[in-house]
């Protein structure tokens, strides 16, 4: 089964209705963050403020890159939004340029659908200052404007990773995926089970409302300033 047949069987069974979702007559229940103008016009806020800052910070950050580990400034991966439509999502590189051909080399560290080591030898040294600071973040403000993401939601996962989901899984793509969440802001690269994230992404989902995505913004400016969780 393809990622789209999948993820269309799986979002096309009864929806479950509970705090957070809103239902549409004769349509699908969808939850109201994604219909939220209030939580979209924070997000177009943010992003553009934020891609004000990632112009400032690219010129430095392309110039450490060159000295350190020539190639591409920004990095590209197919993410699963909302629903599992797929987009492409941005990234400051923070890995060698064959970072994926070599990514069978390195033992993954984490329980479940995800991949994380917290001493991978392909993040560059200029790699690891832009992790830590969460800089490497950044080109994502244009996928948030874009509408293909939010500023706070859940952690986009990969195809490969949907490919492997079984269907409760799947009640994560729910909400649109987030610059920052309760991953973000409850361990970072810390947390190395899966199944951990799928709980904090449902039990945001369960608490939403745009003030609930302001506390997990200011909470994520601590984390970030000590550096909490990230490598």
């Amino acid at each position: 089964m393809t990622i789209s047949s999948k993820v269309s069987a799986s979002f096309s069974q009864p929806q479950v209705y509970h705090h957070g979702f809103t239902s549409h007559a004769h349509g699908p229940v969808i939850h109201a963050s994604v219909t939220s103008k209030t939580k979209r016009l924070i997000d177009i806020i943010g992003a553009l403020v934020g891609l004000v800052v990632t112009v400032l910070v690219a010129i430095p950050v392309a110039i450490a890159m060159q000295i350190d580990n020539p190639g591409p400034l920004l990095y590209s991966q197919i993410r699963c939004g909302y629903k599992g439509m797929p987009f492409t999502l941005w990234k400051f590189r923070s890995m060698v340029v064959n970072a994926e051909q070599l990514k069978h080399l390195v033992n993954n560290q984490a329980a479940g659908h995800i991949f994380k080591n917290d001493h991978d030898p392909r993040i560059t040294r200029v790699g690891r200052f832009l992790r830590r600071t969460s800089l490497d973040e950044f080109p994502q403000f244009w996928n948030v404007l874009m509408g293909e993401m939010s500023l706070v939601g859940t952690r986009p996962p990969t195809v490969d990773e949907v490919s492997h989901y079984l269907p409760r899984h799947m009640d994560r793509l729910n909400v649109k995926p987030g610059l920052t969440g309760e991953w973000q802001t409850r361990g970072r690269s810390s947390i190395k089970d899966f199944e951990e994230i799928v709980r904090m992404d449902l039990e945001y989902q369960q608490k939403w409302s745009v003030l609930y995505d302001i506390q997990l913004i200011l909470k994520t400016f601590i984390v970030i300033f000590r550096k909490e969780g990230a490598w």
